[in-house]
C-alpha cells in the first residue's frame, strides 16, 4: 500500500494549538499586576505564592499536549 503524505497545511491545527498550549503559561505568569496581591490566601500563603505553584503542574501539562500534538506517528 502506497502512502500519499497529506499537504503541509493538513496539520497546521496541530502546531496552532501547540503554540497556544506553550503560550498560555507564558503569558499567565508574565502579566505579574494580575497576580500581585495577598488576597484570597491558601493555608496562610498569599496568593502571589500559591498562583505561581499551581502553574507548575499546569505547564507541565501544557508541555505533554504540545509534543502529543505534533509528534508524528510512527512509521510502520
Amino acid at each position: 500500500m502506497v502512502r500519499i503524505p497529506l499537504p503541509r497545511h493538513h496539520h497546521a491545527w496541530r502546531r496552532a494549538a501547540a503554540g497556544v498550549c506553550l503560550v498560555a503559561p507564558v503569558i499567565a505568569l508574565l502579566w505579574v499586576p494580575w497576580y500581585a496581591q495577598d488576597r484570597p490566601q491558601l493555608a496562610g500563603v498569599p496568593f502571589f505564592y500559591w498562583y505561581q505553584l499551581a502553574w507548575v503542574p499546569v505547564c507541565s501539562l501544557a508541555l505533554l499536549a504540545a509534543y502529543l500534538l505534533t509528534r508524528r506517528p510512527p512509521k510502520p
